[in-house]
């Protein structure tokens, strides 16, 4: 088989040659091509006051998508509300964490990330279990995070920022392309319902969910990031064509039964408990 034709489910880059998908394109001569599949809209600030959150009764914001930042800063302003020096971010990755800049002078706060996979990202929040969490998501969303910090008695109160909502692919040529690259179960719902699930090109996929998403609809699914040897989407596309031009076959992948929370509340509940050391008396002169 052979890839000459990428499809991207992610708006195209602003400039080309910094894209993380630029080698790709030199590497293996193949041409790829961006086109959202979803987009996301902030809620207003009268859908925010809704859900009865205040801002300023947290420690601590938990971001793990651009979008809910974007929204996060704009309820801010449109209520008036200053966010106090003192709050500390918690980014599920590094990206998402420098995004901030566009709102805050990044190294005067206390911000902190991970490396995008979901076990990283909780135990970096189970080091600062005692802050008051308010957790931003978009809708529909992923309840493994929520989930998980609720079962570890996390201090947090989830608040809705923004919508997901599909875009219209009916002017996609989907038989020009040999490789999607996909995000997210939501872009993943919006490619089979506007083309159904025959005969659709090699998937790959970034994140758990998206992951699953893929292979409940019966996609053909060939790598599914992040993984020590895929850390990013462009590295996953990277090694799937690497394999394609040495020959190799392509085996789809096969996905744990058990879910990462699981495995990651499991693993807590495994670990010992702390023993505390009982004082000695002091010597009797």
């Amino acid at each position: 088989m052979e890839v000459k034709k990428i499809l991207v489910s992610q708006p195209a880059p602003a400039v080309p040659e910094k894209s993380p998908f630029y080698e790709v394109t030199k590497k293996y001569s193949v041409a790829v091509d961006f086109k959202p599949f979803i987009k996301i809209e902030g809620v207003s600030l009268k859908e925010f006051r809704s859900q009865r959150i205040e801002i300023l009764q947290h420690t601590a914001i938990i971001f793990t998508s651009r979008s809910t930042i974007d929204s996060f800063f704009r309820i801010a302003e449109e209520s008036r509300t200053t966010i106090p020096v003192t709050m500390k971010y918690f980014c599920i990755t590094e990206a998402v964490a420098l995004y901030l800049q566009k709102y805050i002078a990044y190294r005067k706060r206390k911000i902190f990330f991970a490396n995008g996979n979901f076990n990283n990202f909780m135990e970096l929040l189970l080091k600062h279990k005692d802050e008051k969490y308010m957790l931003t998501l978009a809708e529909p969303h992923n309840p493994e995070i929520p989930s998980t910090l609720e079962r570890l008695k996390f201090d947090f109160h989830p608040v809705v920022l923004a919508k997901t909502v599909s875009n219209d692919l009916s002017g996609v040529k989907l038989d020009d392309y040999q490789l999607l690259a996909l995000y997210s179960p939501m872009e993943i719902q919006t490619l089979t319902t506007t083309f159904g699930t025959e005969n659709l090109p090699m998937v790959v996929t970034f994140g758990e969910n998206a992951a699953r998403a893929a292979a409940e609809a019966n996609l053909h699914l060939v790598c599914a990031a992040p993984t020590p040897e895929a850390p990013s989407m462009a590295k996953a596309v990277d090694n799937v064509l690497a394999l394609i031009k040495a020959g190799k076959k392509i085996e789809p992948v096969v996905l744990s039964g058990t879910s990462k929370s699981e495995e990651f509340i499991k693993a807590q509940e495994a670990k010992p408990a702390k023993r505390t050391r009982a004082k000695r008396k002091p010597a009797e002169e």
